[in-house]
């Protein structure tokens, strides 16, 4: 007698992308695909991974977008508790620390989100936060997410490595290339990884944070 067959369902969904962030001395450059898809299924081409959380701080996520998109409610909610209490926006180090602790806090039925935060710290200097699923997260000069991640990262690696932290004095945590190397680098990274990543693909949204303001850029990607 065949064994019985069981429906196999899953709360999550893994819908691709791709997220890129790099941090400089005055400026921090955030860029993501605009491709959504699940499976072999394109949901959409147009779907903005780009989350803006404050005037210096914006969240890229891959990963399953109905959890993201929670995920930013939450994180706006909590912002907006912040700025009545507190009479200011919070800086980005300090959101990089309440996601931390929101992405912890569900831990145990976690957001499947895979989040790059990137913005200005107080000094107004570019700062990048990488994170897990469960809140682990570092600062760091650059950082990649996403299904294209595997195949960004080692370029950037080559292009931008830091010193080791444990080399003294300690270096500061930003890359060394000017706004427009670091957006063409970007740009480069993301033209090779479409070659080899489906889910990757469509248009590349480009935002750069500055003290004096966001400056936002679209580039077509393969479309196939």
């Amino acid at each position: 007698m065949a064994s019985k067959q069981h429906a196999n369902w899953s709360p999550y969904d893994n819908n691709g992308g791709t997220c890129v962030a790099i941090a400089g001395a005055d400026y921090c450059v955030i860029a993501a695909d605009t491709r959504m898809s699940s499976g072999y299924n394109i949901l959409t081409r147009d779907y903005s991974k780009i989350c803006k959380l404050a005037d210096k701080c914006l969240l890229a996520s891959s990963g399953f977008q109905a959890d993201v998109r929670a995920l930013q409610k939450v994180l706006t909610a909590r912002h907006l508790i912040y700025q009545h209490q507190h009479n200011k926006q919070m800086s980005c180090p300090a959101m990089g620390q309440l996601l931390s602790n929101t992405l912890y806090y569900k831990r145990f039925f976690p957001y499947y989100a895979f989040n790059v935060l990137g913005g200005l710290d107080e000094k107004g200097q570019g700062c990048v936060f990488t994170y897990d699923a469960v809140g682990s997260y570092e600062r760091v000069v650059y950082s990649t997410q996403g299904s294209g991640s595997t195949l960004i990262m080692p370029v950037l690696d080559n292009k931008l490595k830091a010193p080791s932290p444990l080399i003294l004095p300690a270096k500061d945590a930003v890359t060394p290339l000017i706004e427009s190397e670091a957006v063409d680098l970007v740009k480069d990274v993301f033209a090779s990884a479409v070659e080899r990543d489906i889910y990757t693909g469509d248009r590349l949204e480009i935002v750069v944070v500055k003290p004096d303001g966001i400056r936002r850029e679209f580039i077509e990607l393969r479309k196939d």
